[in-house]
């Protein structure tokens, strides 16, 4: 499928930018991987890291290119005989957003329109853009812009008009131990002899994805999209504090109080959209609902139409991780605290006593 093409990831040198690279050179013989990003420090970091980590080969088809999605014209250079768009980059942080929206505008929403466009006219063959939970029934800045690029995406096909590029969408939440995340906050606390974990609502629950499954759910809408579906994998849900035991057994847990802008829940697919929405063995498709789109010559074979209702919860799943089961999960991400033997041996010893 990406043999002997040219990929250019927007945002590449961020943790799916770097997971991309390495499996797109495990899987596949691209004939370019171009990373588009406005950081010169964090492309050097990244051209060193895989410098030693991927072929000779390999390495000269990895190339930095420095740019910014807000310019048009530097993304109608970059585009230039590529034939598939990744599109990763954006503003992410939910403070940084409220406290600066205007920028946030410029990039998620600006920014969306620009790829747009530039993929439109350039010829690029498919365009994947990452979204998120929180574009779900947004309730901050954050969510709100993304909800726009994903519209955006989506109803571009009406532009290319079914024999241009394609357009597509890719959907999850927070990977499991990314920057930012909760696990590695929990990890830094516990690492600092914190014996209290602040947890901001105890019936709070997540979906638990990976890098790795990002980047699948990535590949499957490059090899099948047709124009206009939303993809979101099939995953297990956990509490955050059961997370907060896998993580330190006899920890404290406290409730601080939800933060302006987080949901209880994350959500992938509301009840509105169980309308146009399949299910497949590993992911949900969310078709589109417009008069350029057919049915029977757009819709991936082997979808089951899912009842009318159905809510894609986090809090309402089917699937569960168990404590353990987290711990594990944690131990292959080398995310558990340096100290946990310790700690979990000090737990033991309390319940002995």
């Amino acid at each position: 499928m990406l043999d002997n093409k040219s990929i250019l990831i927007t945002g590449g040198t961020g943790s799916f930018g770097k997971k991309f690279i390495e499996m797109v050179f495990e899987r596949y013989n691209p004939a370019r991987v171009i990373i588009y990003s406005r950081d010169e420090f964090k492309q050097d970091v990244v051209k060193k890291m895989f410098s030693s980590r991927l072929t000779k080969d390999q390495f000269s088809k990895l190339r930095f290119f420095i740019g910014d999605v807000r310019d048009k014209d530097r993304l109608y250079r970059a585009f230039k005989n590529v034939d598939y768009v990744i599109h990763a980059a954006a503003m992410k942080q939910v403070p940084a957003c409220e406290y600066n929206p205007f920028e946030a505008i410029k990039t998620n929403i600006h920014g969306a329109q620009n790829i747009v466009d530039a993929a439109l006219d350039c010829g690029v063959k498919k365009v994947v853009a990452l979204s998120t939970d929180k574009a779900v029934n947004p309730i901050n800045l954050y969510g709100g812009t993304k909800l726009v690029s994903d519209k955006l995406f989506i109803s571009a096909n009406a532009y290319s008009g079914g024999k241009g590029t394609i357009f597509s969408v890719v959907r999850y939440g927070n990977v499991a131990g990314s920057r930012g995340s909760v696990i590695p906050f929990f990890k830094e606390l516990i690492e600092n002899g914190e014996k209290e974990l602040p947890i901001t609502d105890l019936r709070m629950t997540r979906f638990w994805i990976t890098l790795e499954e990002g980047v699948e759910l990535v590949f499957k809408a490059l090899e099948e999209s047709r124009g206009g579906e939303t993809y979101i994998s099939k995953i297990p849900s956990f509490k955050i504090t059961d997370l907060a035991k896998a993580m330190f057994p006899s920890c404290n847990l406290k409730e601080v109080g939800i933060r302006e802008g987080e949901k209880l829940h994350e959500v992938m697919v509301t009840k509105d959209d169980s309308r146009m929405t399949y299910e497949y063995d590993k992911h949900y498709i969310i078709y589109p609902c417009f008069d350029w789109w057919n049915s029977e010559r757009d819709m991936t074979p082997g979808g089951k139409s899912i009842k009318e209702g159905f809510e894609y919860n986090s809090g309402s799943n089917s699937e569960w991780l168990s404590i353990d089961e987290l711990r594990n999960l944690l131990i292959k991400l080398n995310m558990m605290p340096f100290n946990y033997d310790y700690i979990n041996e000090v737990a033991t010893t309390r319940n002995l006593d």
